[in-house]
C-alpha cells in the first residue's frame, strides 16, 4: 500500500440543475496519474470535507483520485440543513457531478468506483440503478438498504410521516435514538462530529425521514437487480443499518464479482468511528479490493471500445 504519495486538496462550488450551489472537493495525487477515480457518497447528516477527510486522504495516498460532493441540505451546500426534499434530486446531482469528472479527457480511460457510507450506500446503489453499465464497482460501507428495526419509527408514525411530510417537510419531530451515539464507537469522534457545524444534529426532519424510509424500502425490494462488482462491509455490532440486509444483498445480487466482509465487535462507523487498529483492517480490505480490480484491467472500457468499433463497422457498411 503506497503511503508516501503527495496529494493536493481542492474545493469548489458547482451549480445543480435547480440553481443551487453545491460544495464539491477533491483529493488528487500530485505528479502522478491516479490509478483510478473514487467518488464519495457521504452518510445522512454528514459531509465530505471534514468527516470524510481521513478516508479520502488514505485513498489518495494509495494513489487514487478521490472526489466528494455535499448533497443539498448537507454540509456546505445550499438548502436547509438536514432537509432532503426528494432523494431523486440527490441522485441526479451526484450523477451529474460525478459523470462530468469521469468524462474529462484525462479521466476517460480511468476505472471509476463509488464509495458509499450508510445513506451514501443507498446513493451508490441508486447511481448504479440509474446507469447500470457506467460504474466499475462500488464499496458499500454499512449501506442503508433498510433502516435497522431499533432505529425505525413504528407504523403509526410512518403513516403520519407520509401525510405530514407534504404539509410541514422541515419539522424536526421524527422520533429516533441519538444516531451519533449509536454509530461511532470512539468518544473523540462523537465529540468531533457534535462540534462540526456542518453536520446536522437535530431530530430528522419530516420529509427527510419519509424519504429515507421510502428509498430504503425501494432498495430492499430491488437487491436482486444489482449487477456491478461490489464489496460490502458491515460491523457485526451495527445498530443503525441492518447487517442482515447486507448479507441478503450479497446473496441475491446478480453481480458475478461480489464480496462481503463482516467485522466482529465493530459498529456502524467503519471509516472513522473505530479505533486505529480497526480502521487499518477496514482500509486494507478496501484498498486491496480496488487494487485487485485495477490489476485485472478495465473490462468496461474494453466493452465500450468494442461497441464503438461495431457501430463504426456498421456505419461503414451502410455507406457502401
Amino acid at each position: 500500500m503506497a503511503n508516501q504519495t503527495e496529494i493536493k486538496y481542492e474545493e469548489e462550488y458547482v451549480l445543480n440543475s435547480r440553481g443551487m450551489k453545491l460544495f464539491a472537493c477533491q483529493w488528487v495525487p500530485v505528479n502522478e496519474s491516479p490509478k483510478a477515480l473514487i467518488f464519495l457518497c457521504h452518510g445522512y447528516a454528514m459531509e465530505c470535507s471534514i468527516t470524510m477527510n481521513s478516508t479520502a486522504t488514505r485513498l489518495a495516498k494509495a494513489g487514487y483520485a478521490v472526489y466528494g460532493i455535499d448533497y443539498e441540505g448537507h454540509g456546505k451546500s445550499d438548502g436547509l440543513l438536514g432537509l432532503v426534499k426528494d432523494f431523486d434530486f440527490v441522485i441526479h446531482d451526484c450523477s451529474q457531478h460525478f459523470t462530468t469528472i469521469c468524462e474529462k479527457g484525462e479521466n476517460k480511460k480511468k476505472m471509476r468506483f463509488l464509495l458509499g457510507e450508510s445513506m451514501g450506500g443507498a446513493v451508490a446503489l441508486l447511481l448504479h440503478q440509474k446507469r447500470a453499465e457506467y460504474w466499475d464497482g462500488a464499496i458499500l460501507v454499512a449501506p442503508m438498504c433498510k433502516i435497522a428495526e431499533e432505529m425505525k419509527p413504528n407504523t403509526v408514525v410512518v403513516s403520519l410521516l407520509s401525510a405530514l411530510s407534504k404539509v410541514a417537510p422541515a419539522w424536526q419531530i421524527v422520533p429516533t435514538q441519538d444516531i451519533i451515539d449509536a454509530a461511532f464507537k470512539v468518544p473523540k469522534v462523537r465529540e468531533e462530529i457534535r462540534a462540526n457545524e456542518y453536520c446536522y444534529k437535530g431530530k430528522p426532519r419530516l420529509r427527510t425521514g419519509f424519504e429515507l424510509l421510502r428509498v430504503s424500502t425501494e432498495i430492499e425490494g430491488t437487491l436482486n437487480e444489482v449487477s456491478l462488482p461490489f464489496l460490502v462491509l458491515h460491523g457485526e455490532e451495527d445498530k443503525v443499518t441492518d447487517i442482515s440486509v447486507s448479507k441478503q444483498l450479497y446473496d441475491v445480487a446478480q453481480s458475478s464479482d461480489k464480496t462481503i466482509k463482516t467485522y466482529p465487535k465493530m459498529w456502524h462507523g467503519l471509516l472513522y468511528g473505530e479505533p486505529p487498529e480497526n480502521l487499518d483492517i477496514v482500509f486494507s480490505d478496501i484498498i486491496g479490493w480496488i487494487e485487485e480490480r485495477c490489476h485485472y484491467g478495465n473490462t468496461r472500457l474494453e466493452r465500450e471500445l468494442k461497441e464503438q468499433n461495431q457501430q463504426s463497422v456498421k456505419g461503414y457498411k451502410e455507406l457502401l
